[in-house]
């Protein structure tokens, strides 16, 4: 394409080149000359460009950015960059004219900060674009570049201009040259500024993490990694944006930036990356438990072309989040939520409904509470909300409920849903009953009509977890998004919140209650492939008996909280003595439940009882894991770049029988790429080691990690810690 337009004259130079047009030749280089009006005689003496140093290594290191491992320019803005240009003579500053033209998007225009025009000046005033020679050697000078902290963050295309009293010279760079503009947390003047250095190398920088998965009593941890500087990654992180459909003049405000990512990351919305499956039928695509990391997810929707990736849930979609916004500059954080509500309209509380025998009324039963859901945290200033929510702010990528008719949640501030403030955007209400929300039960009446019977009050949102920084130990971060449960500004922002839901005269003044129930679990829970046992605890702080009629049941749940099938139902009476504790023993077989259960799935033990003298409700619901064996890996040699070394994968089957294609992913960054290991079967509790070589080819401290899939038995992950040496010059000799 040929792109034509009129050219900016300095005033020494208005008069004689006044309406001259200028061709620019598109991913071409070299220069398109305009001469005077003697044209043969002042086409030599036309100041060219004729190449340029973007000094990549200098510059990468100046802005953190020294560990993508692309060949191309990656800068941050609001922060200083330099680069060499060579001249075809010396540059005269008295009458030479020089602007560096940077385009960005489809249709670059200045009105929109996609066609940015950086003037040459004497000095440099920062937080703007601008650009001063700092230094000349002959025909060559070397320039000192600033942008602003509101810069379109993107891909831009680099073309010099320069007029002197002999004509107009412009030099159109290779697309080799262009420059990529990231976010700057290090920056006080870009909105992401983060001011610890330890979070911006862990929240920005680190390409390993881990996320959190299990039930609130049972919190399992899989290392994940990131990958956000692997070759090709930031150029498909960019795609996911042109893909998006949105306005890259958009692109500066990390509040716009998230929404964006956070419904792009899903395939719910046109063009996204991850279909969200959770029916346990994946032969069409990949596991969900199955993946590592996000760079293979990456690599497959670059490589299609925009097509959809099969499959993910909720860990999945939160691992690639935080990659996509980290590598764009976006301090950003993996976080699991246990007990998460899903309420479905918008009442701020979970509502369970039962009719006048206690059974639940399916049809009315739209809320749920997850085992434990995976979003994001990410940091920013929000210029567009009252003083005191910057800082963390909530977003979500697992599509669950539209948001302005898209499915995506957040940016919500952290302060706000601590104090109840759903009245703030983005997505308050439905993030708040995520980590807040009462579950309350509902009877119908013989009129029809509906009573709230019970209220649970610390049931939902539980150590809310996330990784440490600077360690692999588990942060709980609980605290952040709500008051301590009970105290008195919890029980506020609850009813605040509350008070703007669709329910809002669900709180009254609370009844007298003498009975306490509670479900204890001893050690760490069942193991999978074992009976197991289950103790109920009653309390009767009355001076009086208390008799309790209670029913029970146990089913299979999906970690989201869906129900798949109920296999125990009980039905007793207790005598409660007055002033005591009563135990009561609750089985469980594993020839029961064998056959039912589901990936990420738990267990689930509803309570619902009634005190006959009182008519107190004691109502409980209690989920659990069924733990599942780890993969110990233990490395074997020196780790030591360029040199072959091996690690043996270890495995016993938990279960009384044989498990069936087993198949092993191994990966790690600097280590190996991702493989696929084809094992077979394992009999029943057999022992078998695995062993695995490869050749490192980075430096450092790295992660070796690895999962185990088979039809039979999924959640089983394994992770060894290598620290690679440079190869010595004597190993080399």
């Amino acid at each position: 394409l040929v792109s034509l337009r009129m050219s900016a004259m300095t005033k020494s130079t208005t008069g004689r080149f006044a309406g001259l047009v200028r061709i620019d030749r598109p991913q071409g280089k070299g220069d398109t000359v305009i001469p005077g009006k003697d044209k043969d005689k002042n086409k030599d003496l036309i100041l060219k460009a004729k190449s340029i140093d973007l000094m990549k290594i200098e510059n990468h290191k100046n802005h953190h950015t020294d560990l993508y491992q692309d060949n191309i320019c990656v800068i941050r803005r609001s922060q200083t960059f330099q680069m060499w240009i060579t001249l075809s003579r010396p540059f005269n500053r008295h009458t030479d004219r020089l602007h560096l033209h940077l385009k960005t998007g489809p249709i670059p225009k200045v009105g929109k900060r996609t066609h940015v025009i950086v003037p040459l000046v004497e000095e440099l005033n920062g937080n703007c674009w601008e650009a001063a020679v700092v230094e000349e050697n002959d025909k060559r000078i070397k320039l000192s570049v600033n942008s602003p902290g509101t810069a379109v963050i993107g891909r831009y295309r680099l073309t010099v201009e320069i007029t002197c009293p002999n004509g107009l010279a412009i030099y159109t760079f290779n697309p080799s040259d262009d420059i990529y503009m990231l976010f700057n947390p290090w920056s006080k003047d870009d909105s992401v500024f983060l001011h610890d250095e330890e979070e911006r190398q862990e929240y920005v920088l680190n390409d390993v993490g881990r996320i959190y998965c299990g039930r609130v009593n049972q919190i399992e941890a899989r290392t994940w990694n990131y990958g956000q500087f692997d070759s090709g990654i930031l150029a498909t992180c960019l795609y996911i944006l042109e893909n998006s459909k949105t306005l890259c003049s958009g692109w500066g405000d990390p509040v716009n930036m998230v929404r964006i990512i956070s419904a792009m990351v899903n395939s719910n919305n046109e063009c996204g990356v991850l279909v969200g499956k959770w029916s346990g039928d994946y032969k069409e695509g990949t596991n969900p438990t199955f993946w590592n990391g996000s760079v293979e997810i990456l690599q497959q929707y670059y490589a299609s072309k925009g097509s959809p990736v099969k499959y993910g849930q909720c860990w999945v979609f939160g691992g690639v989040t935080t990659t996509v916004l980290r590598c764009l500059g976006i301090p950003t954080r993996t976080v699991t939520n246990f007990n998460s509500a899903h309420d479905t309209d918008v009442s701020l509380t979970i509502d369970v409904y039962v009719d006048e025998n206690m059974d639940f009324i399916t049809n009315k039963n739209h809320d749920s509470i997850w085992n434990f859901h995976v979003w994001n945290d990410c940091w920013m200033a929000r210029p567009d909300l009252p003083p005191g929510n910057g800082g963390w702010q909530a977003v979500d990528a697992t599509p669950q409920e539209t948001s302005n008719g898209i499915y995506c949640c957040g940016p919500a501030p952290l302060t706000a849903i601590r104090n109840g403030q759903v009245y703030l955007k983005y997505d308050c209400p439905f993030v708040f009953a995520e980590v807040n929300g009462d579950r309350i039960l509902w009877q119908r009446n013989a009129d029809g009509t509906y009573s709230k019977i019970s209220i649970e009050q610390k049931v939902v949102g539980c150590n809310i977890s996330t990784k440490a920084v600077g360690s692999d130990e588990r942060n709980d971060i609980t605290h952040m998004y709500k008051y301590a449960e009970g105290s008195e500004e919890e029980r506020i922002a609850v009813e605040t919140a509350c008070s703007y839901g669709s329910k809002p005269d669900t709180y009254e003044s609370p009844t007298a209650k003498d009975v306490t129930m509670k479900v204890v679990m001893e050690g760490e829970g069942p193991k999978l492939g074992s009976d197991a046992e289950l103790i109920v605890k009653f309390i009767n702080h009355s001076c009086e008996n208390r008799n309790v009629s209670l029913n029970s049941q146990l089913a299979v749940m999906y970690y989201t909280g869906v129900h798949k099938a109920t296999f125990q139902k009980e039905k007793r009476d207790l005598d409660l003595p007055p002033n005591k504790e009563t135990k009561v023993k609750l089985a469980l077989s594993y020839h029961k439940y064998k056959d039912l259960l589901v990936d990420q799935g738990a267990l689930m033990l509803t309570l619902l009882g009634r005190v006959k003298e009182t008519q107190q409700v004691l109502a409980t619901q209690f989920g659990f894991l069924l733990r599942t064996p780890d993969l110990i890996i233990k490395p074997i040699g020196t780790p030591v770049v360029g040199q072959k070394m091996k690690v043996e994968i270890s495995f016993i089957n938990p279960l009384p029988e044989e498990l069936k294609d087993v198949v092993l992913n191994v990966e790690g960054i600097g280590l190996l790429p991702v493989q696929r290991i084809t094992y077979g079967d394992i009999c029943s509790h057999g022992r078998v080691t695995i062993t695995k070589d490869f050749t490192p080819t980075l430096t450092g401290a790295k992660k070796f990690v690895a999962s185990l899939h088979c039809s039979q038995l999924t959640q089983v992950h394994g992770v060894a810690d290598i620290y690679v040496e440079a190869c010595s010059s004597n190993t080399q000799e």
